[in-house]
């Protein structure tokens, strides 16, 4: 019987953080410490899951495109494009939460 709640217990914590990973939000996700602005306007992965990476591939999809359009509408490179909008993006991160800095190193923001 012991052995039953146990393994009933074990079952309900392991299916309630399953859950709550597949409801990762963006927002969620750097709160929690789990992904990251870059110098390149793209999102990092700080710690690697299935659900942070999915999370990630995904934003960095939509990013890439948007760069893309924004760089032939103006007549600049991609990189110009993502340099600037990494610079903008680690500007707007909230303090506490991650960003690499240019030695390649994740670091909370002041």
């Amino acid at each position: 019987m012991n052995k039953l709640i146990k393994y009933t217990s074990f079952l309900i914590i392991m299916l309630s953080m399953s859950f709550s990973a597949l409801a990762l939000t963006l927002q969620d996700a750097k709160k929690q410490g789990l992904v990251g602005e870059m110098p390149d306007g793209y999102l990092g992965a700080i710690k690697n899951n299935a659900q942070v990476a999915s999370l990630v591939n995904s934003v960095n999809k939509k990013r890439k495109d948007l760069y893309i359009s924004l760089a032939r509408k103006n007549k600049i490179t991609l990189g110009q494009i993502s340099a600037l909008a990494g610079e903008k993006a680690i500007q707007k991160t909230a303090s506490g939460n991650f960003i690499k800095n240019a030695k390649g190193q994740w670091i909370k923001k002041d």
